[in-house]
């Protein structure tokens, strides 16, 4: 998507280029990935090659600028946990951009429907996202699965792997008797029973997206 411009509040430039001006510093960026992040320290107003941004940052901030994002604002110590946290799916072969994505939509940064209004935005963290693909390997998915079932459900990552994965993989097997290689089969066919966390029972409490009368 090089070349395509787009805009937020807070700037519009082209993906194609980037940029450094007084006040703000960038770094990590790359034409290929199409990932950066800017530091702002005070207000500035610069042009760029065929495009433009606007900051107003009172302090140092970081915004993370990626095809698959909104413009997510961290600070410094937020955006080395972000990037520590991609790494965790770099077996799973994603693009920079798609894991962005995939860690934006598990934990509220990027609108998902899934969670209707109740997911808060969180940074995600390493050790969140390693306790999520180990347990969900432990199930014997194998990497290619993986990568096949966080594309298919990334809000996979952003779910409790306490309250809602390992309950769930309980009711699977006591009520309905799937596990082993049934249950990794449903799971690359319907992820999304992994964060099952209301059962209406026929008398809707409109979080379909999360309720086991889909099952």
């Amino acid at each position: 998507m090089l070349g395509k411009s787009f805009a937020t509040p807070l700037l519009t430039f082209n993906s194609a280029s980037f940029f450094s001006s007084p006040g703000c510093d960038s770094v990590s960026t790359t034409t290929n990935t199409l990932v950066g992040y800017v530091n702002c320290s005070n207000s500035i107003t610069s042009n760029v090659t065929r495009g433009s941004w606007t900051s107003y940052y009172p302090s140092k901030k970081w915004t993370l600028h990626s095809t698959a994002t909104d413009n997510i604002v961290l600070t410094e110590e937020e955006k080395k946990t972000w990037n520590d946290s991609r790494q965790a799916l770099s077996a799973l072969k994603f693009s920079p951009d798609e894991e962005d994505k995939i860690l934006g939509k598990a934990f509220g940064h990027i609108h998902s429907p899934y969670w209707y209004e109740e997911r808060k935005k969180e940074v995600p963290r390493l050790e969140v996202v390693n306790e999520i693909l180990d347990y969900l390997r432990s199930l014997s998915l194998t990497d290619d699965d993986l990568t096949k079932l966080v594309k298919k459900f990334p809000e996979v990552l952003g779910c409790s792997l306490e309250d809602e994965m390992k309950t769930n993989v309980e009711i699977l097997a006591k009520q309905w008797g799937i596990e082993g290689k049934t249950l990794r089969n449903l799971l690359l066919r319907n992820p999304k029973v992994l964060g099952y966390n209301v059962d209406c029972k026929g008398d809707c409490v409109a979080k379909c997206t999360r309720c086991w009368a889909r099952f």
